[in-house]
């Protein structure tokens, strides 16, 4: 049983299906047969899954027959959705290699892990796991939850964690990287390697999975795989544009485009987004009923699955979804990806963009369908980034302490630790490698006492050490309850919704469902549902004769413009500043940009344009710095807090991905505090106190206390409730704010405190892309411009105000007004 002879076995499999082996693949054989760990980066559909699963049966070949009991392989995926295809995906590979060879490759059983997985397959793998196991984050920590942990993992000898890119940057990251310490520890040999398709910061990537940037080796497929974006550019695009104002104007170009082609994907950045277009399409074309699929991550599993297997079959010609069909799920029959609205990142549109010609050497295209005018600069922007290759880096969360407190308590059920040693295990975690000995035993005391202010509470004296110094769970109960509670994906309370008669739909948000009372009528898996009654965190609905009804509602932060897509946005700003408008999208888009040049100016990477403008509801602002609503946000609230220093006033904000407009009711100087003399009085664009300026800008105690909610959850502060008697959100959120006060006034050196304030700046505020926009605006030119009307780029911020203070239909109503009168001042 040599490697000549298992890898002879490989190349023979490959001849058959008549695929050629590539060099990247070969790569990653040679480098785990070596016992070397890695990161593979490549094209969606490069063939990435069997460079890595080939990989594994290459090194299980060369163990003996009885070492191959057990689980050897562990895959994690961060999709539920991926886990039952990735299992098809290598359960043939296996069998057909191993009928082949069977001398050589053995037989392999293969199962998964996921919150999907049924009582009695658990049952079974309890008693013993497969040879190769697929699995999440969160269902990984709850098996290294268990005492009989280390024996279940003691063959193990490879780990594959598929779209490294997609967990990097999150605390289900963080979870993994603490997960794969634990298990290096057991096996100081243990191979790993991630998959990535969309990452820009790849020697980091690497050193974040290894938990050391020096380790392992980075294998880069062949990057040149044609991808092709394009646009369906509107019939007479608005010179004065807002949010979302062509939206189903687009309808029947997507309908045409659906039309074309044997499989589409029709990717929305939103659930209730995917919603409405799903059912536009259907009333617009009944014809397509059981053709055409909705498919989002709140639907009910049996749904989803119904949907993957018809894609997969070529059954349904088109799927309206959500990032839930972002990943690695292999559907070959898709020919054409539609993006609704912009992907507001390179790396986001590139990974849509793969779910067609998902294959080697087919080219993958994606063609975008704006939803406002300006979403056509942010399509030319995106056409230009991604001939160039610019994609985002991901960025690591830096000690987040919540995880590492529900760690503590996962590992003490899990066989229990020694303070000294799982010190230094955590600490090879890349994202807690600068962990001080003051923090680690913060955390520490946190769980065997609930810190400084809990001690009275014995349900917060989760883990303590026993007479050999060993930290383990001494409540059975605690353990139950902490268990149900493992993992980082928080989210508001979520209510099944289900048929009176029977069955599943799926499920919405517990303050979605609480606004309505019976009679209601809402829209939700494609089909307007009656509420009849709530019981119990079920909505039990009927079927509506109605055609209309409230859009189901998800909570969830508008994706900001990234860094590249801006910069790239800009560049065919400053292009068209100089008379070039190149590609259809910005020749669509020159006569809205030709009346910004003359009512105002545009802004480009080395020009600041800020209006100044007065109406009857007051003095306007409006400043352009193309950085995304987050920084926006940030920006608004830091310039009212420093002009308002000089010059007292009150101020209204609104923004946008663009920019951001200030309303004062009174009159501001504004040319004085932009002009070059005076304005480093105001310290406008200052950085040497932003973190100060910034917190005094904004309500930084209501934001950290939201943001405190969800830290309290993932450090199992707050129990949820056991199956059926969940608590309401409003009960979760009265728990977190009590805790919140109490950690506030009784024990301020907190960390759990100090975090919810660090992930405000920098999740939701961006602190340091807001200081890094800083840096580059005061590099900029200003154009200050004080403007007798809205101007293009002004009129949409405006509509982004009234659109908190006013209905649907009055807004229309009212924006509809204000057009034709802009319309009229524009002239033919």
């Amino acid at each position: 049983m040599t490697r000549t002879q298992a890898e002879a076995a490989v190349d023979a499999w490959f001849a058959s299906r008549g695929w050629k082996i590539f060099p990247f693949q070969r790569a990653v054989w040679k480098a785990a047969l070596a016992g070397e760990s890695g990161l593979l980066h490549a094209n969606t559909g490069a063939g990435k899954t069997y460079a890595v699963w080939f990989a594994a049966l290459l090194r299980g070949a060369n163990r003996t027959r009885r070492a191959n009991t057990g689980l050897r392989v562990l895959w994690i995926t961060p999709m539920r959705a991926l886990a039952a295809d990735t299992q098809r995906s290598l359960e043939v590979a296996a069998a057909e290699l191993g009928a082949a060879s069977p001398d050589v490759i053995g037989t392999w059983s293969i199962g998964a892990r996921t919150g999907d997985t049924g009582a009695a397959e658990r049952a079974r793998q309890s008693k013993s796991l497969p040879g190769a196991l697929i699995t999440t984050p969160e269902s990984l920590s709850l098996l290294l939850s268990h005492a009989a942990a280390r024996d279940q993992f003691r063959h193990l000898d490879m780990i594959i964690i598929d779209e490294w890119h997609e967990l990097m940057g999150s605390k289900r990251g963080v979870q993994v990287q603490l997960a794969l310490a634990r298990l290096r520890r057991w096996n100081p040999g243990l191979v790993v390697w991630g998959l990535s398709a969309t990452m820009g910061n790849l020697a980091e990537a690497r050193g974040v999975l290894l938990g050391d940037p020096e380790a392992g080796v980075l294998v880069e497929g062949d990057l040149k795989k044609q991808i092709v974006v394009d646009c369906l550019v509107p019939q007479g695009v608005a010179r004065f544009p807002w949010a979302g104002h062509l939206g189903l104007q687009m309808l029947q170009p997507v309908i045409d485009e659906i039309e074309q082609h044997a499989a589409t994907l029709v990717f929305t950045n939103t659930r209730s987004q995917s919603e409405l277009w799903y059912q536009n399409i259907i009333e617009a074309r009944p014809d397509w009923a059981g053709l055409v699929a909705l498919h989002h991550g709140s639907l009910d599993r049996e749904v989803r699955e119904w949907v993957e297997t018809g894609l997969k079959r070529g059954d349904l010609k088109a799927v309206v979804c959500t990032a839930s069909l972002d990943l690695g799920v292999d559907f070959l029959p898709v020919e054409r990806v539609l993006q609704v609205g912009s992907a507001k990142g390179i790396a986001r549109l590139l990974q849509r963009a793969g779910r067609s010609g998902h294959a080697p050497g087919r080219i993958s295209r994606v063609t975008l369908v704006p939803t406002n005018s300006l979403e056509l600069l942010e399509a030319a922007g995106a056409k230009r980034a991604v001939a160039t290759r610019r994609i985002e880096a991901r960025q690591v969360p830096n000690k987040p302490f919540d995880v590492l407190v529900q760690h503590l308590v996962t590992v003490a059920l899990g066989g229990g630790f020694r303070s000294e040693a799982f010190y230094e295990e955590v600490k090879s975690a890349w994202s807690y490698r600068h962990l001080t000995p003051e923090e680690w035993q913060w955390a520490l005391d946190f769980v065997a006492r609930g810190g400084q202010s809990l001690t009275v509470y014995p349900e917060y004296k989760r883990v303590l050490p026993d007479e050999e110094g060993v930290y383990r769970v001494p409540d059975v109960k605690i353990g139950r309850r902490h268990r149900m509670g493992i993992g980082t994906i928080v989210s508001d309370a979520q209510m099944q919704v289900k048929y009176v008669s029977g069955g599943r739909i799926g499920s919405v948000e517990e303050s979605f469902i609480g606004r309505m009372k019976p009679g209601d009528r809402f829209l939700f898996s494609g089909r307007i549902l009656e509420l009849v009654r709530v019981h119990e965190m079920t909505a039990y609905v009927k079927r509506s004769e109605s055609t209309r009804g409230a859009v189901s509602r998800w909570q969830g932060t508008k994706m900001p413009l990234s860094s590249e897509l801006a910069h790239a946005a800009l560049e065919e700003l400053k292009m068209a500043g100089e008379g070039i408008y190149d590609g259809p999208e910005m020749r669509a888009l020159q006569p809205l940009l030709e009346i910004q040049a003359r009512w105002s100016a545009l802004p480009d990477s080395d020009v600041l344009v800020v209006e100044s403008m007065k109406s009857r509801e007051g003095y306007h602002l409006f400043v352009y710095p193309f950085a995304g609503r987050a920084v926006h946000t940030g920006l608004a609230s830091l310039f009212a807090y420093r002009v308002g220093r000089v010059m007292p006033s009150t101020f209204s904000i609104a923004v946008n991905d663009y920019g951001f407009e200030l309303l004062a009711p009174e009159a501001v100087d504004w040319a004085t505090v932009f002009a070059a003399e005076t304005g480093a009085d105001v310290g406008l664009f200052d950085t040497s106190h932003l973190l100060e300026d910034v917190l005094d800008s904004l309500n930084a105690t209501q934001l950290s206390q939201q943001r405190f909610r969800e830290v309290a959850r993932i450090a199992g502060l707050i129990f949820q409730g056991y199956p059926g008697q969940h608590k309401s959100m409003r009960q979760v959120q009265a728990s977190s704010s009590l805790f919140f006060e109490v950690f506030r006034k009784h024990d301020s050196g907190n960390l759990l405190l100090t975090q919810a304030e660090r992930e405000v700046l920098e999740q939701e505020l961006e602190l340091t892309r807001l200081r890094d926009t800083l840096v580059e605006l005061h590099a900029r030119r200003i154009a200050f411009r004080e403007v007798k009307r809205a101007t293009p780029f002004g009129f949409p911020l405006m509509v982004e105000r009234f659109r908190e203070k006013v209905s649907t239909e009055k807004l229309a109503d009212r924006v509809a007004r204000m057009v034709r009168e802009l319309e009229k001042a524009a002239g033919a």
